[in-house]
């Protein structure tokens, strides 16, 4: 099952507030209604109203707009919060399991329960991907999961025709939203489940051969790039 809003709720940001004694209060708001957000897109896709994802965090519609001035902002500390809780897991499992394997698996159902694949409608046009603060997050992630993945061959537990890119791809198809089934909310029973079974095909020995290449995130990037910059047809 997902968590409650009040789990979700983490330090995203220290926020300037005029005084000290809101500096708190200031903070918490930001955090619930970036926690509320998150779980609206994942309910209902990113073009949740304002208003909406207010109501959901339990704060009036100004102080929605004090801090983040529109949708674009909104999704991009969504974003950016979700990438650095995945990788703060990942972290976690790292240096508190003695096989790497073990800890790869926490990462990917950590990732799972984030609901990454219902995310990513975010990245549009109102989100500035090239922003530093994703860049980083990003290459954080990415330096988190290539790591896992090469401590995990070296132990002879993971097949060496998977990158980074084949688990997050996985991932993000296992939690991307089912047509007609309302949101994410109708995978909650199956993606964990789904995922395990995933990652016990990733295990060795005497795995299937795998047909194409190797893929990493660096190629998801060139790949998508790629594909921005083909011209649409009118």
């Amino acid at each position: 099952m997902g968590s409650t809003l009040t789990d979700r709720v983490t330090i995203i940001d220290v926020v300037e507030d005029r005084g000290p004694k809101l500096r708190a209060d200031a903070r918490r708001n930001r955090e619930r209604i970036i926690a509320a957000a998150r779980e609206m897109y994942v309910e209902h896709g990113a073009e949740v109203a304002f208003d909406e994802v207010a109501r959901r965090a339990g704060v009036g519609n100004a102080t929605l707009y004090r801090h983040f001035a529109d949708r674009g902002e909104l999704a991009h500390r969504v974003i950016l919060s979700v990438l650095e809780r995945i990788t703060e897991h990942g972290e976690r499992a790292a240096a508190e399991e003695s096989r790497a394997f073990t800890a790869l698996r926490r990462f990917a159902h950590a990732a799972t329960e984030e609901r990454i694949g219902a995310l990513c409608t975010l990245m549009s046009d109102t989100v500035d991907k090239a922003h530093p603060e994703l860049i980083a997050a990003r290459n954080r992630l990415e330096d988190l999961v290539e790591s896992l993945m090469a401590r995990a061959r070296a132990e002879g537990l993971l097949r060496t025709d998977i990158g980074s890119g084949d688990l997050l791809v996985a991932i993000t198809q296992l939690t991307r939203p089912l047509p007609g089934m309302g949101g994410c909310v109708a995978n909650d029973a199956f993606a964990h489940r789904h995922l395990d079974v995933l990652l016990d095909g990733l295990r060795v020995p005497d795995p299937t051969p795998l047909s194409g290449a190797v893929v990493t995130i660096r190629d998801l990037d060139h790949l998508k790039k790629e594909g921005e910059a083909r011209p649409t047809r009118s």
